[in-house]
């Protein structure tokens, strides 16, 4: 079993504490501009073993009665359709994810920011589908000369020609669907038009990383620059930070930088900044709960190694330039490791040299690392999985789990019906096929307790896996890497 690092309840307690503390630093008012993902932070969870992925959620259920949520959304992002990565739909199509989810756990959410707002006919569709849905939403306008033109933004002619969002909690969560939305700019456009009303309202920052009190080069802040990569951030001490308190602090290059305008600008609006540098903003208490740093360590470095796999991935299907992948060596190479110290890579590569065609292997929680090699009934990531199942159920490895006559009329269906090349079955119609034989064949539902087993477990293909292989990996909690390599010569893949 994998050593705990974090003190997860220790972070809940401390990390609302200290929240609690900075809205008394103000007029019981603080906008806390909230980045990262909410709800599912597997990185944290990765890099940070014994950090649940939906902590900061559970940790703003603490003080559900004090906090009131704003959904930021870019219209310039609204008329582009972008698409989160990760999860494959709409800015604004996750805005409504959003609200459902923080409802969902208690939370309020009191309206939506459309920024950057200069009539596109795709905000205003949006605009309407959101009050028809009974969601408040609030225009913020393009800014000429915006961060630097300081007296112009803070005017009437600048925040002052935004729209107010009536906000009724102390603590205003300000977040949105990904980077680049608005919401430092709705919190400052918010305290601007606060402090006209009288109201000494403050401003925060939560970023989980860097985490600011580790050393520039520890291994979890080497993991933030791996997951960021092709964003070009860089983790740098804080030089604001050292001079105003001979303290070394951990920051990145985009807040380091903008720390001069943004601080001027509270200064503006307020009359004086309570901040010396940008990490007196942060308001994170992560570093506060490592309670096994050895562990926490092994886990960023083998974060890194499986970033630089995706990040290979990522350049051969067209989506990173070369540059996001030297960058992933050059971390490989600070943090001192090597794809050699990813046990599942060797496993398979050795497995598919044996066979000839394309394996996988997965590294149960015990440290056994099972293969699969490519037949004519399965792919090499199914059979791996019916392997592991069987290994986790102390189950006989040449027993069939599930049998070729019900596994040939699955085929017959893809490649006759439905249009597929390819007859051998992916991960997640094995587990379908599974589940169907578990209901006469107790040994294969025996096989199918032990799904829950392999969540955290680490994986590696030899070849770019599909969508639907991909997608039931990341389902199950399996950690998959894969070689950035096709398994046919084809120009287009699916």
């Amino acid at each position: 079993m994998k050593a705990i690092g974090f003190d997860n309840n220790k972070y809940l307690e401390i990390q609302s504490q200290h929240i609690q503390q900075r809205i008394a630093q103000f007029d019981n008012k603080l906008y806390l501009e909230m980045g990262g993902k909410l709800f599912d932070d597997f990185h944290a969870s990765r890099v940070l073993p014994g950090f649940l992925p939906d902590s900061k959620i559970k940790m703003l259920m603490q003080l559900s009665d004090q906090v009131e949520i704003v959904i930021v959304i870019n219209a310039t992002d609204i008329e582009k359709s972008k698409v989160r990565g990760d999860i494959g739909i709409t800015y604004d199509a996750d805005v409504l994810r959003l609200i459902d989810a923080f409802r969902g756990n208690g939370l309020y959410v009191g309206s939506v920011v459309i920024a950057q707002y200069s009539g596109q006919a795709t905000a205003d569709t949006f605009h309407k589908r959101l009050e028809s849905l009974g969601v408040k939403v609030f225009l913020h306008y393009p800014i000429e000369g915006y961060p630097s033109n300081i007296p112009h933004i803070v005017s009437d002619e600048g925040f002052g020609k935004n729209e107010y969002v009536e906000t009724t909690r102390p603590l205003v969560v300000v977040t949105a669907p990904g980077p680049g939305s608005g919401k430092m700019a709705t919190c400052l456009s918010q305290l601007y038009h606060e402090y006209r009303r009288g109201i000494k309202a403050g401003y925060a920052k939560f970023e989980t990383f860097p985490i600011w009190n580790l050393p520039l080069k520890h291994p979890v802040n080497l993991a933030y620059e791996a997951a960021t990569a092709d964003l070009n951030d860089v983790n740098m001490i804080d030089p604001f930070h050292l001079e105003a308190y001979n303290e070394t602090a951990i920051n990145y290059n985009r807040d380091v930088e903008a720390f001069p305008v943004l601080n001027a600008i509270l200064e503006k609006i307020s009359g004086t900044s309570p901040y010396k540098s940008p990490t007196d903003m942060g308001v994170n208490m992560a570093g506060r709960c490592i309670i096994d740093d050895a562990a926490c360590q092994e886990a960023s470095r083998q974060e890194i190694i499986r970033r630089y796999f995706h990040t290979m991935c990522d350049q051969r299907l067209g989506r990173v330039e070369e540059s996001a992948v030297v960058k992933l060596e050059l971390l490989m190479s600070r943090a001192g490791v090597s794809v050699d110290d990813r046990p599942v890579v060797a496993a398979a590569l050795k497995r598919a040299e044996a066979t000839e065609m394309p394996a996988a292997a997965i590294e149960l929680p015990d440290g056994r690392v099972i293969t699969g090699k490519t037949s004519s009934l399965l792919g090499a990531s199914a059979a791996a999985l019916l392997n592991a199942l069987k290994a986790l159920g102390g189950i006989d490895h040449k027993i069939l789990l599930i049998s070729p006559n019900v596994i040939e009329p699955i085929q017959n269906l893809k490649t006759h019906h439905l249009g597929n090349h390819n007859p051998r079955l992916h991960t997640d119609e094995v587990l379908i096929a599974l589940s169907i034989c578990a209901t006469l064949n107790p040994v294969a539902g025996q096989a199918l307790q032990q799904l829950s087993k392999l969540r955290d477990c680490e994986a590696h293909s030899t070849v770019i896996l599909s969508a639907v292989d991909d997608s039931t990996f990341r389902k199950l909690g399996v950690r998959l890497t894969c070689e950035p390599r096709y398994q046919t010569k084809k120009l287009f893949h699916k």
